[in-house]
């Protein structure tokens, strides 16, 4: 990442403008095309310095569900089993822990009965239970990140 790459994560933490052009509000306030602004967020999810780019919804509101899930994987197969992990599109993000329930991730889905149908598919996929932690109370935590 260089300082304008740097400067773009930092704006975009926190908000993104709801109008007709938010890419070229924010490309204003830094001073640079809407262009550049679009094509240096296209090469940072390209290259995966940025893993997600987009709006945070609380599916629930929306009919779906989601659920925090982990798995017990043996080191010998974490990588074979995050591949398979990732490869759902119902898995939103994945976390590498040091503990028995070493595979953390977050499974989202349009239904709350597809949350049942996802977990079936990881466990028929990997060999592998899984533990699902449905929300039990809702927090919400600013958390930005200093590029």
């Amino acid at each position: 990442m260089d300082e304008l790459d740097r400067r773009i994560v930092n704006a975009l933490q926190g908000g993104f403008p709801i109008c007709d052009e938010p890419y070229r509000e924010v490309a204003e306030r830094l001073g640079i095309a809407e262009a550049e602004l679009i094509v240096r967020l296209g090469r940072m999810l390209e290259s995966k310095t940025l893993t997600r780019f987009g709006p945070m919804f609380q599916v629930e509101r929306m009919g779906g569900a989601f659920v925090l899930a982990a798995l017990a994987v043996p080191e010998a197969d974490y990588e074979r089993v995050a591949e398979q992990v990732n490869a759902l599109s119902e898995v939103a993000h994945n976390y590498r822990r040091e503990h028995a329930l070493n595979m953390w991730f977050v499974l989202a889905t349009e239904t709350p009965e597809g949350i049942a149908a996802a977990i079936h598919r990881i466990e028929r996929a990997t060999g592998l239970q899984v533990y699902a932690f449905p929300k039990l109370k809702e927090y919400f935590v600013e958390m930005r990140l200093a590029a």
